[in-house]
């Protein structure tokens, strides 16, 4: 029997390692090497690939569109995450309590996380910041707010946080299921103690339930850098000629450096793509790290 152990591991495990080296490992390892190399097509032999070295990253962060994609995705991640911890916490906690309609409530926030981005995005475009028909442009009329009823919510000007608004609006709802989770998994009796002592609610929340949830604020945090690393459809339907400056994103721009931005191959920079790819998952690593430090197992709720 325990000569047969290993191979029926073997025979058991073997197909899905494959699975998991050709489907996950494989590309990794091709990304990273397509870094250091002047490649034109993605698809292209590896016979045409030509050595630069560190080149692609020099060139990437001494090229200014590529630094205001960085800014942006920056500007994302801070106002954005703010935004979106904060509400998500607060309608978490709100939702623990005992308030009527606490289910109808859920689902109407979470519900805009489940709709298509596309369809999303067109809802915002269309109906809340149209200028001549919209949400904000009859809300603002009616409250006789005449300079913010002609703010063109979707000029160069204003695209940008228009575009975050509407993304973290699809977003809360994903993160206050995380909070609900980490606050329910708390002890209630933990708070009863409290509020015999003679803490007030608001007093039981802070001393209590917040300390608790350091390891849900990690998770939440971790999986908010990886969702803006990988923002994309937002910025691109939000640009109405391509790639604008003011929407532009570190993926937008991998996009544009992989397929081209003219339609034809003379354009197209696959080996800096990957690069770009690279350093957007270095960026998730470091944060992932400085979470990891900064949040210490011991200080985790248990």
């Amino acid at each position: 029997m325990k000569k047969q152990k290993p191979l029926t591991l073997l025979i058991f495990l073997g197909p899905m390692l494959l699975i998991f080296l050709g489907l996950n490992v494989y590309p990794i390892v091709k990304t990273v090497a397509m870094s250091f190399f002047h490649i034109k097509g993605i698809t292209d032999p590896v016979s045409k690939w030509k050595f630069t070295g560190l080149w692609n990253y020099n060139k990437l962060l001494h090229t200014s569109l590529f630094q205001r994609s960085l800014l942006n995705m920056g500007k994302i991640w801070l106002y954005g995450g703010l935004a979106i911890i904060t509400l998500s916490l607060l309608f978490a906690v709100m939702l623990t309590r005992n308030i009527r309609f606490k289910r109808f409530f859920k689902t109407v926030i979470y519900l805009p996380y489940i709709v298509s981005a596309v369809a999303l995005s067109a809802m915002w475009l269309q109906y809340v910041y149209n200028p001549q028909f919209g949400l904000l442009k009859k809300l603002f009329t009616a409250l006789h707010l005449d300079g913010l009823a002609s703010t063109p919510w979707t000029d160069a000007d204003h695209k940008f946080m228009s575009m975050m608004v509407a993304y973290c609006f699809g977003m809360i709802g994903y993160f206050m299921l995380i909070w609900f989770s980490g606050i329910t998994r708390i002890s209630p009796e933990l708070k009863e103690a409290a509020r015999i002592d003679g803490a007030s609610r608001l007093q039981a929340d802070r001393y209590i339930t917040l300390p608790l949830l350091k390891g849900i604020f990690k998770t939440i945090l971790t999986m908010w850098t990886i969702s803006v690393a990988g923002f994309f459809t937002w910025s691109q339907l939000f640009s109405t000629d391509g790639a604008e400056l003011s929407t532009i994103t570190p993926t937008v721009y991998m996009y544009s450096l992989i397929y081209g931005t003219g339609g034809t191959t003379d354009d197209r920079q696959a080996g800096m793509g990957a690069a770009v790819g690279i350093i957007l998952s270095i960026c998730t690593v470091i944060v992932f790290m400085l979470c990891n430090r900064l949040i210490k197992e011991e200080d985790l709720e248990m």
